[in-house]
């Protein structure tokens, strides 16, 4: 009986995360991009600055759930991921599952792209994905 019991409240709870992200849609107007660096950057360093924009959209630690919320996902070097899964966390996927909205980041030298994509409180992009043009930067030193 506590079996069925601890199913059923996982059933609802799966049922009610559901609705709560069907009724939050991801607002039309919501935007992610790039402070700096800008599109185009080349630096002399390999230690990166990084600061990330939002508009239209609150930004909050993973975990904590909310309409119009989320956090930051860093791609460098990567394409989108699966949209419809939660976001990979590797060297190429970087989660700032504390709602950061900034870095610093060492890229080797040579040419990066970078790119910003929202996670909803579990990675999960949302149901219309919010992310930022590619940008690419050039680094030119290692120092």
């Amino acid at each position: 009986m506590a079996l069925m019991h601890k199913l059923f409240i996982l059933i609802l709870s799966l049922f009610t995360f559901t609705i709560e992200s069907d009724e939050c849609p991801s607002p039309k107007d919501a935007k992610v991009y790039f402070i700096s660096p800008s599109d185009g950057y080349i630096s002399s360093k390999s230690e990166i600055r990084i600061v990330f924009g939002v508009e239209n959209f609150n930004i909050l630690p993973a975990g904590s759930m909310g309409c119009n919320s989320g956090h930051h996902h860093l791609i460098i070097n990567a394409e989108l991921p699966n949209l419809s899964r939660p976001i990979p966390s590797s060297d190429s996927y970087i989660h700032f599952g504390k709602g950061q909205n900034e870095t610093i980041i060492n890229l080797k030298p040579g040419k990066h792209s970078l790119q910003l994509l929202l996670g909803d409180y579990a990675h999960i992009p949302h149901k219309k994905p919010i992310f930022s043009e590619k940008i690419y930067i050039e680094v030119i030193s290692s120092e």
